[in-house]
């Protein structure tokens, strides 16, 4: 429901608490008028005026609280949309036959493996691997992570 409707709603409420606040005052005063003799002295007289007080002052917080609503903005909502992010192609054309097998090793390994397996796999030593990794690394194909002793050969994109 909308702040505006429930607004008029306890404003309405707030009208309807004022009437028969208004009735039942009216009736106490009939009341008090034939049964106290002693006129405006009497003890019911301060009695009716301070029910009439707070009743009215809880109507008038009642009326202010469905003002305050019935003017408030609703709570935006807040929505997200997640972006499939593109992934960039890798262009193996410009690869050195060692980087290449390097890439497709990493393409059917699931993108990660270790450098000393990656090493192993491969066949060549660890010179010419780190080299390799290098080139491969300045032209942002691969990103190296220390793990422990050990590096983690990530492929990017």
């Amino acid at each position: 429901m909308e702040n505006k409707n429930v607004g008029w709603i306890i404003i309405g409420i707030a009208v309807l608490m004022a009437i028969i606040t208004l009735i039942f005052n009216n009736a106490l005063k009939k009341i008090h008028e034939l049964s106290c003799d002693m006129g405006s002295t009497c003890t019911a007289t301060a009695t009716i005026r301070t029910q009439t007080f707070l009743s009215l002052s809880i109507i008038l917080v009642v009326l202010v609280i469905g003002l305050i609503i019935m003017f408030s903005k609703p709570k935006e909502k807040i929505i997200i949309k997640k972006i499939k992010e593109k992934r960039k192609r890798l262009n193996l054309d410009k690869l050195e036959i060692e980087e290449k097998k390097i890439v497709n090793l990493l393409l059917r390994e699931g993108k990660a493996m270790f450098q000393s397996e990656l090493m192993n796999k491969l066949g060549i030593g660890k010179v010419k691997t780190t080299r390799l990794l290098d080139k491969l690394e300045s032209k942002q194909l691969i990103e190296r992570k220390r793990q422990g002793l050990n590096n983690i050969v990530l492929l990017k994109g």
